[in-house]
């Protein structure tokens, strides 16, 4: 890789060196094979302090001085590239001393965001400098004409920004002397090619995961096949996706910290000036300079959306063009539309459908069937620290360069040799289909050497990736012909795809087709005839005996006592539930509530929701911040099976006791522990079920404050 240029003879500082993870097998393969443009992943968080950049500028800078796999080396290019960083990052508070750097120089080097605008009044281009605050700098037509991006969005550059000062007090007195884009200006991508045959394909994808700056250990084949697919929008041309799912997954993290290609538009809102063409001076917008733009935050039934933005859009997304008065306009921007979801999967499926998070305008049959793919977010575990890799990927702006570069390439027709899609697929699902395929071809087999049971795994996941989004468009638009998706072999075979929620939740799945009978029947059958009379052909069920009210008391190294007996009974039915227990703490206390919060959930309905209530105490000593992530952990945990879980600090209470909106209140003598410490063996029997473990002796109370609730 290239030098930084001007950035050179550096001295390196005293700073104590980064811990060097043990290389595995595969690390040592990568460098053997990529020596040069792969990094250690944990190297970026060592090196980034209080400077607020992109990963990928980083990653440049890393990839400049510390691509190696000698430790002495790293050592010292981290060194350079805090250097670097500490003495030409600009600082939003630093850059009056930068200013007067300048001044006093004559000549500096600085990092930070340029964007450039057109003076149409004087015709000259002008820079503005986002931290260092900078405006109207003129910068010469042919830097334009080498960088247009600089016109949309603003990019990270390295500059050299002199100062003149003139008896003209019009004249801007900082001149911008050079300007080199972050990013790679050439590799070798034969050499990609070639070096991708010596790694089996697990390997790769490992290898691509790493890249990512995840650790390939902690994902199954699945999870990290979805993690790939965010790949695709920036090494297929104008390829649709959308991922819905629950916070803290790491929905946008590709889009803004990954590509220099790729620009991410917070808050999901964009007007069509900024998004396709300004009317008004007839300047392109994102579309036509990124290869990628990311809606963020996309989901809201509230948000403000502009009807006429939505119409250009479903244009553009379908036909790869947009209109500007009589003129038609191409460009070859991937759309990624990422957002939270609030419900669960099958509440979702029960009471509307898995777009249901989307603004109202988006909504729409007609758009949603422009979407190619849709992440199942809901499969994305929540991001933990121990899931990044301390292990060699590649320099960011490197696999971006390699991405790029195989936009013109199309792999869809790479399955055909041994497969055929089924003939009732129509056009735009097959358009579908095939830009995923091709896009994770390229992504996993750059070379073309993929084994026919290769081929089908992610044909396979590209037929389920638009069905999902297909399905969903079903429930919202009835007039849409319901489509078998499958293909067959060579061999004459049919082989069915489905969706993993239709797998998991099958009635809710196929719950539309019972809505739209009107019937408001929910189980699949076909009414009778109310004109004629019908005799039950079975007993009806025996009511259930009356639960037991009152006190009950347990003694100490009793067995068989367990939440599922002692306390679902009662809290059957119930959707509000308020659990006081002052000591919530340790982890097997945590344990303890997370039992009972898997019990509540297995118990009700997965399309259901509900919402448990802890009062507790706050642990305010040494060992606070354990306790709020402990919480932390169980509330991300609870609301993936339907269960709203909420904390509220009360230093006050004392007493312990579960109130249900059923009816029943429970005082609990001990709260909710109530068992001994068992051997701490995860072989330990009693570790996997309650009734073979010992309890304390403790008392509970059973109250029923309302008659009215019946237990099922």
């Amino acid at each position: 890789m290239s030098e930084v240029d001007d950035i050179n003879g550096v001295t390196a500082d005293d700073s104590a060196p980064i811990a060097a993870p043990v290389q595995s097998a595969l690390d040592r393969k990568i460098n053997e094979h990529f020596a040069g443009v792969v990094v250690r992943k944990d190297l970026v968080k060592a090196v980034k302090g209080n400077a607020i950049v992109p990963s990928y500028v980083l990653e440049y800078l890393l990839g400049q001085y510390a691509a190696s796999d000698d430790e002495a080396t790293i050592t010292a290019g981290i060194a350079t590239v805090r250097q670097i960083l500490a003495d030409h990052y600009v600082h939003r508070n630093q850059s009056e001393l930068v200013k007067s750097t300048i001044r006093e120089r004559g000549r500096y080097k600085i990092i930070d965001k340029v964007t450039v605008t057109l003076n149409d009044k004087d015709d000259v281009y002008e820079a503005w400098f986002a931290n260092l605050g900078l405006k109207q700098v003129l910068v010469e037509p042919a830097t334009i004409k080498a960088h247009p991006k600089l016109l949309v969005g603003g990019v990270w550059c390295i500059c050299d920004i002199e100062y003149s000062h003139g008896d003209d007090p019009r004249t801007v007195p900082w001149i911008l002397g050079s300007i080199k884009p972050i990013q790679l200006s050439n590799f070798d991508f034969d050499g990609y090619v070639a070096a991708r045959g010596e790694f089996t394909t697990d390997e790769w994808i490992d290898l691509m995961i790493q890249s990512i700056g995840f650790n390939p250990e902690l994902f199954g084949r699945r999870a990290k096949l979805l993690q790939l697919v965010r790949l695709i929008p920036f090494v297929e041309r104008n390829y649709n996706l959308v991922e819905l799912g629950p916070k803290g997954t790491g929905k946008s993290h590709i889009f803004s910290e990954f590509s220099p290609h790729g620009m991410l538009i917070s808050g999901g809102e964009v007007t069509v000036a900024k998004l396709f063409v300004n009317n008004s001076n007839g300047r392109l917008g994102l579309v036509g300079y990124w290869d990628v733009v990311a809606f963020d935050e996309f989901a809201g039934k509230k948000k403000r959306t502009d009807k006429a933005l939505v119409d250009i859009m479903k244009n553009y997304m379908a036909n790869k063009s947009f209109s500007r008065g009589v003129e038609t306009l191409g460009a070859e921007a991937s759309m990624v539309f990422v957002g939270n979801t609030s419900h669960t999967v099958p509440y979702m499926l029960k009471h509307s459908d898995l777009f249901d998070e989307l603004p109202e305008s988006y909504h729409d049959s007609a758009y949603l069937d422009r979407l190619h793919f849709y992440i199942p977010g809901w499969e994305v575990e929540t991001i933990r620290g121990e899931m990044f890799s301390d292990g060699y990927g590649f320099v960011v702006d490197y696999i971006a360069e390699v991405l790029k570069s195989m936009r013109d390439a199309d792999y869809s027709d790479r399955y055909q040799e041994h497969f055929t899609l089924g003939s009732d697929i129509s056009t735009r699902d097959r358009d579908g289909i095939h830009k995923t395929f091709s896009g994770l071809m390229k992504v996993l087999y750059p070379h073309g050497q993929a084994t026919k049971e290769e081929i089908e795994e992610i044909l396979r996941f590209a037929i389920e990736g638009r069905k999902r989004v297909k399905d969903q468009i079903i429930r919202i638009d009835t007039t849409m012909a319901a489509v078998n998706f499958g293909y067959t072999d060579k061999a004459g075979e049919w082989h069915a795809v489905t969706t993993l929620e239709e797998d998991e939740y099958p009635s809710y799945y196929n719950h539309s087709q019972r809505r739209d009978t009107g019937s408001g029947d929910s189980s699949g059958e076909v009414p009778s005839d109310p004109a004629v009379p019908t005799v039950p052909t079975t007993p009806e069920p025996q009511k259930p005996a009356a639960l037991f009210e009152g006190h009950r008391e347990f003694q100490e190294n009793q067995r068989g006592v367990s939440y599922e007996t002692l306390l679902l009974p009662y809290l059957r039915g119930a959707t509000d539930i308020t659990i006081v227990d002052p000591y919530i703490r340790l982890p097997h206390q945590g344990r303890n509530l997370v039992d009972l919060l898997s019990l509540l959930a297995s118990a009700k309905d997965p399309a259901d929701e509900i919402t448990v209530i802890l009062v507790t105490k706050e642990d305010t000593g040494d060992f606070q911040q354990q306790h709020l992530l402990m919480l932390k952990d169980i509330q991300d945990g609870a609301a993936s099976v339907g269960i709203h879980f909420n904390v509220q600090f009360d230093e006050k209470i004392h007493d312990r006791s579960i109130r249900a909106d059923n009816g029943w209140k429970i005082l609990l003598g001990r709260g909710l522990d109530i068992f001994q410490k068992g051997s701490g063996s995860q072989f330990d029997i009693g570790a996997r079920r309650q009734e073979f473990r010992q309890v304390v002796a403790f008392g509970i109370t059973y109250i029923r404050e309302s008659p009215a609730y019946e237990p099922a």
